[in-house]
């Protein structure tokens, strides 16, 4: 992974190989991120996405197994109850005959390139368990 700050926000590229999850996380930790805006492009090897099913109240998981575009990655950096980073990823990712997919994204391996943008914020948030859905929502 390569980085360089921009003014007030931060690029990465991750490179072939990198997972998506865990160099958001470990870059969160190491530059002491409390709360940011994530936006990327770029391609994965294979992924696995998401989608919450709020009557079984778990992640139904999309395995992909075949190189995709990320069209479009969002989402937010911020800190668990514990204060350690939470990267809360959606990914819209397109197949080679234009099909797109999109859900959340709980793991990616890059490759060729992840070309990602940082827009840290000055307030730390963090995530709280909410009781009625099971998921850790942000506590603002």
């Amino acid at each position: 992974m390569k980085v360089r700050k921009n003014g007030a926000a931060w690029v990465l590229r991750l490179e072939t190989g990198d997972e998506v999850i865990g160099s958001l996380t470990t870059w969160a930790e190491a530059s002491g991120i409390g709360f940011a805006s994530v936006q990327a492009i770029g391609a994965l090897q294979e992924a696995v996405l998401g989608y919450f099913d709020s009557a079984e109240r778990e992640y139904r998981r999309l395995p992909i197994r075949e190189h995709v575009e990320v069209v479009s990655l969002l989402g937010s950096l911020s800190r668990g109850e514990d204060g350690a980073p939470v990267a809360h990823v959606h990914a819209v990712l397109g197949y080679a005959d234009g099909t797109t997919l999109g859900g959340h994204l709980f793991e990616g391996i890059v490759g060729p390139t992840l070309e990602v943008v940082i827009f840290p914020l000055p307030e730390e948030i963090r995530r709280k368990k909410d009781p009625e859905t099971g998921l850790a929502l942000l506590d603002v």
